[in-house]
This record gives structure tokens, C-alpha cells and sequence, in this order.
């Protein structure tokens, strides 16, 4: 190989070291990985505890309250990435730091009431609340398209790592060929075109040990889901269960405003409702009285707004039906749900979960069956 000329220091004095961060490669799929292991965390503990009854680690002085295995959880995250310098490792990172946040914050009611109050009517809407902020980190994170010479640097470097470990698949060693190539035509340093080019030898060498492909568990179940999809699926099978999943959520967002207006009509029916919420202490004074107001107007109007847009795709007005459907969708998840789960406590994350489930087959439905090929976007939205 030939070696690269001397070069001169600038007139200027040498480049100033440059300290602007990069996104992580795969930080989505890490991000992906602490929500879900955060959500199971706190379905887990919540129904763990319901069904033993909430158990108590200690004795009559001490109690060793989940937070902080959440605590010692989360020390362990930090801990591994800062000793360990493997790639898997992050992997491990991710689903630890979900588990430890969700051990800490399902004990939140505790920390912001002065009697420790772990049922505070407040906590389960926090939670969520916390976990729709860290959805769109992820969302975020996933739009961020990192496309410079440094980013592309860092990845080959950090790809270059499955040389070493015996892992490099043909397709990774492809990735690192067009990096290569767009980094030797975009940079304009002579040390990073010769770095790239003698990197561009290296992975091109014919003895070079290459593994073969072997497709992650995600990887499978996507492949699967795709298989059932093309064999099961046609266009219409697809949108009649699409609107069946939207007339049964929305009927089923329907019924409780529907058994409150009934409840309305007698006097005596209406005041053992509303000291059953004052006895759970989720009606305080005349604020709490509107939340609930506010909570059945809501759910009422969501149902509504679900039933019509399930009629329009049956009629056969995909686009109009998707859009009233993923707009309503979109506002109960983010709106409607923290109030629910404010009267529901976490009785409601299947409710919830069920929605985030239609709303990502309706966005599926959309960019699989209403977009051009060519317009189709890589996030799905």
C-alpha cells in the first residue's frame, strides 16, 4: 500500500478537537428495549403485588420497598457499560436500565406525598405520562438520521469490532464498504480519505473470515409476522379486522359515560357513585369533581370518533377513516389515558396497550396499502 504523504500543519495552527456528540449506532433498538422492559417492569410489579397481596420485605423497623432493587438495577446499567467495552453489552444496558426505572417509578405516589402514599390517585398517571416522554425520545431518536463523515467513522470503527469477535456477517461487511466509499468522497481531510482507504483495503481482503448470516429472534418474529401477512392477510381481511378492533374499542370507550348518564338520572344512584370516588379519594373538592367531568366527556367523544371512523373504512373511505381514526387514537393515548389511568389506576394499561396496538396496525395499514412505494417512510408515520 502505497503511504500517505506528510501533511504540513496548517497556517492556522492544528484543527481544534471537535466535541460535537453522535447518536449511537442501534440506539433506537436500545431505546426500544428499555421501553419495553420498562412497561413489563411495572405491569409485572403491579400485578405481582395485587395478586400476593403486597408483601413486605423486612420486619417491624425496616422495609426494603422495591425502589430500591430498582435502584441497585439501575447502578448495575451504569456500571456495565462504563467496565465493559463489548457491543452486547448495550443490549444488557437497556433492558436493566427499563427494569430499574420502572421498579423506581412505580413507587412515585411515595415520594411525592407526605404520608408515603404508594395509591395516590396521582402516581398512575405520572408513570404513563413518564412513559409516553420517553416514546417520543424514541421517536426522536429514530427520525435523527446521522449522515456525515465523522458518524460514518464511528460506526465502521465500531462494526470493525465483529472482525475481532469472528462475527462479521457479509451483509455488516457491505454496510461498511458504502460507508467506506461515501466517507473517501465526502471527506474533505486528507488523513480521513487515507484512513478510509486503507480500512477499504483491509475488508476487501480475500482471506478475510466472514460468518455466516444468522437472522436475531426480532428479526424472526418480524419475518414471521410478514409471512402470516402475505399468506393470511389480503387488503380487505385486513381492513375488516382493522374496523372491528375500532368498533370494539370504541364501543367499549363508550359504556362507562354511558352507565354514568344512566347513573345521572337517579338521585340515590348518583350519590353512591360519587362517595364511591370521594371514599377512593379520587374526587377532592370541586376540581376533582371536573376531572371526572371532563374524563367521561372524553371517552364518550373518543368512542364516538372511534365508531365513525370504523364505519368510513368499512364504506370504504380508507383515507378519511385512517385519518379520523389516528388522530382519535393518537389524542386518547396521549390525553385521555393519563385520566383514566388517574381513575382507573393501572387497571388500565390494558386498555391502553390495546389502543397502542390498533393504532400501530392502522399506521401499518396506512404506509403498507395507502402509500406509494416510493414515499413510503422509514419510521411508518
Amino acid at each position: 500500500m502505497t503511504q500517505p504523504p506528510s501533511v504540513p500543519t496548517p497556517p492556522g495552527g492544528p484543527p481544534k478537537v471537535i466535541r460535537k456528540i453522535i447518536r449511537r449506532q442501534y440506539a433506537e433498538k436500545y431505546l426500544l428495549l428499555t421501553l419495553f422492559s420498562f412497561a413489563i417492569s411495572i405491569s409485572c410489579t403491579r400485578l405481582f403485588l395485587e395478586l400476593t397481596g403486597y408483601p413486605q420485605i423486612g420486619n417491624g423497623e425496616l422495609h426494603i420497598a422495591h425502589v430500591l432493587w430498582g435502584g441497585l438495577i439501575l447502578f448495575a446499567a451504569a456500571l456495565l457499560p462504563i467496565i465493559f467495552t463489548n457491543q452486547w453489552i448495550y443490549t444488557w444496558t437497556a433492558i436493566l436500565s427499563g427494569v430499574g426505572v420502572g421498579l423506581f417509578i412505580d413507587e412515585v405516589g411515595k415520594f411525592i406525598t407526605q404520608s408515603n402514599d404508594y395509591f395516590y390517585p396521582a402516581a398512575a398517571p405520572i408513570v404513563y405520562v413518564f412513559f409516553l416522554i420517553t416514546v417520543l425520545v424514541y421517536v426522536m431518536v429514530r427520525r435523527k438520521n446521522e449522515n456525515n463523515t465523522r458518524a460514518d467513522l464511528y460506526y465502521i470503527l465500531q462494526d470493525l469490532e465483529e472482525v475481532i469477535d469472528h462475527d462479521l456477517s457479509p451483509g455488516e461487511k457491505e454496510r461498511i464498504h458504502q460507508r467506506l466509499r461515501r466517507v473517501a468522497a465526502n471527506s474533505p481531510h486528507t488523513d480521513i480519505h487515507w484512513l478510509a482507504q486503507s480500512l477499504a483495503e483491509f475488508i476487501s481482503r480475500a482471506d478475510l473470515y466472514l460468518a455466516p448470516e444468522s437472522p436475531t429472534v426480532w428479526q424472526r418474529v418480524i419475518n414471521w409476522l410478514s409471512d402470516v401477512e402475505a399468506r393470511y392477510l389480503s387488503e380487505r381481511r385486513y381492513r375488516a379486522i382493522l374496523a372491528g378492533s375500532l368498533i370494539a374499542v370504541g364501543m367499549w370507550a363508550l359504556a362507562y359515560p354511558i352507565s354514568v348518564l344512566s347513573t345521572a338520572r337517579d338521585a340515590n344512584n348518583l350519590a353512591l357513585l360519587l362517595n364511591h370516588l370521594v371514599v377512593e379519594r379520587l374526587v377532592r373538592g370541586s376540581i376533582g369533581v371536573s376531572l371526572f367531568q371532563v374524563r367521561v366527556g372524553m371517552e364518550g367523544s373518543i368512542g364516538l370518533i372511534l365508531l365513525l371512523s370504523a364505519v368510513l373504512l368499512a364504506y370504504g373511505d380508507r383515507s378519511r377513516a385512517l385519518l379520523i381514526g389516528y388522530a382519535g387514537l393518537l389524542f386518547s393515548l396521549t390525553v385521555v389515558q393519563p385520566l383514566l389511568f388517574y381513575f382507573d389506576q393501572f387497571s388500565s394499561i390494558i386498555n391502553a396497550s390495546v389502543q397502542f396496538l390498533i393504532f400501530l396496525g392502522a399506521i401499518h395499514y396506512r404506509q403498507h396499502y395507502l402509500i406509494p412505494p416510493d414515499e413510503h417512510s422509514p419510521y411508518g408515520i
